[in-house]
């Protein structure tokens, strides 16, 4: 039952961040993110946001610094709009399975083609 929990925690979470990253924030070193998801400890003390980043290195560093900058008043925005025991602290993590699934699709085609 707690595993349900959680997995309705963390996309709850996943919601209100993709929504408020996407809207809401007006720092332009924040590129085109997309969080691809949230995993919360148990205690709801911690959360680990996972995202993707289009652009090259620069714009994927300046948009980790632009999240974590913003990362207060995100971690309001939960408190406010999701009912929980306690607001977790937000940790930004860079999504590399998306790069690497594009890394391995180009090595697929690269032996098809031989």
């Amino acid at each position: 039952m707690a595993g349900q929990r959680m997995r309705r925690v963390n996309e709850a979470i996943r919601e209100v961040l993709s929504e408020a990253i996407t809207e809401g924030l007006k720092d332009p070193r924040i590129g085109f993110v997309t969080v691809t998801s949230v995993e919360t400890t148990a205690d709801l003390r911690q959360a680990r946001v996972f995202v993707s980043v289009l652009g090259g290195d620069k714009e994927k560093q300046d948009t980790l610094a632009g999240l974590e900058r913003s990362r207060g008043y995100l971690q309001s925005l939960i408190g406010t709009q999701l009912s929980l025991k306690r607001t977790p602290q937000l940790t930004f993590v860079r999504d590399e399975s998306i790069d690497y699934g594009f890394h391995i699709e180009k090595l697929l085609k690269d032996i098809e083609q031989k």
